[in-house]
């Protein structure tokens, strides 16, 4: 399965992807990005199955890149993490087709339950 994590912070990068769940038959292949540009650049020839994607990013942010990712697969999968927990933000989100909005800093188990939800719907592992 693989995994985009675009987030800018490093430590926020390493967390997501140590609160990934073990999962029997699944193995994890993850890229990094730091920021929203370098996400839209990568989606059309890594094709993940899922991105985790941070709002606030220097360069592209991550509404920006939600959008153009849409566009290049409106079948994405994408979990938005962010601080900004506003009524707003999560309509305008959701507007743009998210999978979930994900308040920031997520528990190791929002991360396991949102992949695990992912599998299951797919039918892998």
């Amino acid at each position: 399965m693989k995994i985009l994590v675009v987030d800018d912070s490093a430590i926020a990068r390493k967390f997501l992807i140590k609160s990934l769940p073990n999962v029997e038959g699944v193995e994890f292949e993850i890229k990094e990005c730091i920021n929203g540009l370098e996400a839209v650049n990568i989606y059309p020839d890594y094709k993940p199955d899922i991105v985790f994607l941070d709002l606030t990013m220097p360069v592209m942010d991550g509404v920006e890149a939600l959008a153009k990712i849409k566009e290049l697969d409106p079948d994405s999968v994408v979990y938005v993490l962010t601080a900004d927990i506003q009524k707003s933000t999560q309509e305008k989100i959701m507007a743009l087709d998210a999978k979930k909005f994900l308040k920031k800093p997520p528990s190791k188990g929002i991360i396991g339950d949102a992949v695990l939800e992912f599998v299951k719907t797919m039918n892998i592992g």
